[in-house]
């Protein structure tokens, strides 16, 4: 008897599942000799389902620790610098980026123009404060109704940034959510929860939040097609970037000193920023790797689900 022959094409035929998997840069490498088990594993199934928990689980933690820092007072007085929230959040989400690059022996330079980078942060730092403005004027669950409308920003910004095109039964799925978010504004209580009633500011706020949004997350989706970034190469710049815009936005506004005092006064609010700011790095990678591949439309979707959760748990 004899070894039957394999010719070289057979062999490619029969490995072709195990060559496949973990093909990204990004991925594990898959499990030899079990392309099975590989490929459940790193299905893309499976992982949009793994990056849509996290960023719901976080993003839910982040906006109740939100409500609390800016609608609830601290022994009596309300915090009222959100820019301070943001640089603290970006210089926790730089130093994790950094951590990360080092462990996975990255290099550090831009692949992308700074110019980019600083786009994607400059609107990331309106997108934040209008955010953290918005709860005092509104309510935390207005805002999170609200945010719900984010399907249909992204979608335009989409079209502006990267010449996407979408079908009708996208546009109708988009103009439904607005439908219920609109008639959720106009029939529900408006008023935060510092009773502050100037609601149609808040309403402002909450546009600007969500043209701004949807820019961040469209032109960080064409950062990682256009530009090939990494996860943790997109985070440091735009850390960077963010935390350089909130840091001369508190300095000129000279409030430095005045969240200095409130600090020394209620130690509190440091414990409730720190949590804040780990739970918005850690957002940070699950958001970022699911546009880098899934897209910001898709993104849009999950955080309709994290609005919904939202509500439920802080009414």
């Amino acid at each position: 008897w004899s070894l039957p022959v394999v010719e070289a094409a057979e062999v490619d035929t029969i490995l072709s599942p195990c060559k496949q998997v973990g093909k990204a840069k990004d991925e594990h490498l898959p499990l030899p000799c079990f392309p099975a088990i590989s490929t459940l594993r790193d299905s893309k199934c499976c992982r949009a389902m793994f990056y849509g928990f996290g960023v719901v689980l976080l993003l839910v933690a982040h906006g109740l620790l939100q409500e609390r820092i800016m609608s609830r007072p601290y022994d009596g007085e309300y915090f009222q610098v959100s820019v301070f929230l943001v640089l603290i959040n970006r210089l926790v989400g730089l130093i994790f980026s950094i951590t990360m690059m080092f462990a996975k022996g990255e290099s550090f330079k831009n692949t992308a123009p700074m110019w980019k980078y600083f786009a994607i942060s400059f609107s990331s730092v309106g997108a934040s404060t209008c955010q953290y403005e918005a709860l005092k004027y509104v309510s935390f669950p207005v805002q999170m109704v609200a945010k719900s409308f984010k399907m249909m920003p992204v979608m335009l910004w989409g079209i502006v940034i990267s010449g996407k095109s979408y079908g009708l039964k996208d546009w109708l799925h988009a103009v439904v959510v607005t439908a219920g978010v609109a008639q959720f504004l106009l029939m529900g209580d408006l008023a935060a929860a510092n009773g502050t009633t100037n609601s149609t500011y808040g309403i402002f706020l909450l546009v600007s939040f969500l043209g701004l949004d949807g820019f961040t997350s469209s032109f960080q989706e064409r950062l990682f097609k256009e530009h090939k970034t990494s996860t943790y190469n997109q985070m440091l710049y735009v850390n960077i970037g963010s935390g350089s815009v909130a840091f001369i936005s508190l300095a000129i506004s000279q409030n430095f000193g005045r969240c200095f005092n409130f600090l020394a006064d209620h130690p509190m609010l440091g414990h409730d920023a720190l949590v804040l700011s780990s739970a918005a790095a850690s957002s940070q990678w699950f958001i970022y790797s699911q546009v880098k591949e899934f897209g910001a439309v898709v993104l849009a979707m999950t955080l309709n689900v994290r609005q919904v959760i939202s509500i439920l748990l802080s009414c």
